[in-house]
């Protein structure tokens, strides 16, 4: 949630900034921070609909945070598989141990893709926008697609037409809702990023800002995941939450303070 509203913040009005929580200069200098998308309202106000948040065990079983992603996090189709062959091997121990259940994963992530449409339809179109197949990820891409019942899709077979993004299919074109990405940010428009990209859709980033279709997760997310603004997450926690963080992070040190780099 915190992480959710620094990135609301950051692309706005910069308050965090403002009250020195973050020193500016860090983000200013932070490489996955976006420029490109600043002062767009995104659909209700999500940036991360899906995170990756890692955590490591210390040597006394404490749980700590280790790193957040929340850009593109990817890996939860091996989970769905393991669990599938866990189940198959060792059943009556997850029974005994009340494991909870995790195959209604797709089920979730569908409800929260069509629940983004911009548009008040009963029927949005929400689809996931892979590289294709040599990507390292593309199982996973195919897997969901399959589990939601979704198009699976690349860029050029996306055309935007007045401000709107379009799928091409063999009755036609039909409107695009919401975009799963699973392509880094500087990939997915070459009209805005890198125009060398064959991978995008020129002129998406032109309808999101129009708020015309929802991207999952939120372009410009990279700034919130930096390992430098890591360090800062549990500061954000207090800023906007005015609650202490429930896990610690690992401790982490930034090498410009004096302190913390006498003590490394």
């Amino acid at each position: 949630k915190a992480l959710n509203l620094f990135l609301k913040d950051i692309y706005h009005d910069q308050q965090i900034l403002k009250d020195k929580v973050i020193p500016p200069w860090l983000i200013g200098s932070c490489p996955h921070f976006t420029r490109e998308v600043f002062g767009i309202n995104v659909p209700y106000d999500i940036y991360v609909h899906i995170s990756g948040i890692d955590l490591i065990r210390g040597e006394d079983g404490s749980f700590y945070i280790l790193e957040d992603n929340l850009r593109t996090p990817s890996g939860v189709s091996y989970m769905l598989e393991n669990r599938e062959v866990t189940k198959r091997i060792f059943a009556d121990q997850l029974a005994t141990n009340h494991v909870k259940m995790v195959n209604n994963y797709p089920l979730l992530l569908h409800s929260i893709l069509l629940s983004l449409s911009p548009r008040p339809v009963s029927n949005p179109v929400a689809v996931i926008l892979t590289p294709g197949v040599y990507n390292s990820a593309y199982y996973e891409h195919t897997f969901l697609a399959r589990q939601m019942g979704i198009p699976l899709v690349e860029g050029r077979d996306l055309v935007i037409s007045n401000h709107k993004v379009y799928m091409k299919t063999t009755h036609g074109l039909d409107q695009v809702d919401v975009i799963y990405r699973r392509i880094d940010d500087e990939y997915l428009d070459p009209l805005t990023f890198r125009p060398d990209s064959a991978l995008g859709v020129p002129g998406l980033i032109g309808a999101y800002r129009k708020g015309n279709v929802a991207i999952v997760n939120a372009v410009g997310n990279g700034v919130a995941d930096d390992k430098a603004v890591y360090a800062y997450v549990p500061a954000m926690i207090r800023y906007y939450l005015n609650e202490e963080p429930i896990l610690p992070n690992v401790p982490t040190y930034h090498m410009n303070d004096e302190e913390a780099r006498e003590h490394v």
